[in-house]
């Protein structure tokens, strides 16, 4: 059977599988060095803006990077950080703080910079009013 026959039934040609391999690794390590995908470093910030927060009806649920939702945990939701990343929440309305740890994508809410499990949001007292404006640190 001819090459040309055999590539056009569906039967790779030899060298494709070396090409796409040679491809994938300069895509991988290309993107390594996106500011998107980097930590942010310890100290990096401060960030003010509106946090929320999430409960009981997601309690049990899958969070973005593969956890179940604790509401009890102190973590939070946040659009790009990197899942683990590690947050000093401080509200701006009573000076509390607390440590949250990214698992989970949101707030999906214009003006809301961070979404915090309902443990989260009960240790720096917002839970009765159900947005804060807060200041968030990268921390380690």
């Amino acid at each position: 059977m001819s090459e040309h026959r055999r590539f056009r039934s569906g039967a790779p040609r030899a060298g494709t599988r070396g090409v796409a391999a040679a491809l994938l690794v300069a895509m991988t390590v290309g993107g390594a060095g996106c500011a998107a995908r980097q930590l942010p470093a310890a100290g990096e910030g401060p960030w003010e803006g509106s946090a929320s927060w999430y409960g009981v009806d997601f309690h049990g649920r899958r969070a973005a990077d593969g956890s179940r939702y604790n509401m009890y945990e102190l973590t939070a939701a946040h659009r790009t950080m990197e899942f683990g990343t590690r947050l000093l929440v401080t509200n701006l309305e009573n000076g509390r703080t607390v440590k949250v740890t990214i698992t989970d994508r949101g707030p999906f809410i214009e003006g809301r910079i961070i979404d915090l499990s309902f443990a989260a949001a009960q240790q720096i007292g917002m839970l009765d009013t159900g947005v804060a404006r807060v200041r968030l640190e990268v921390v380690r």
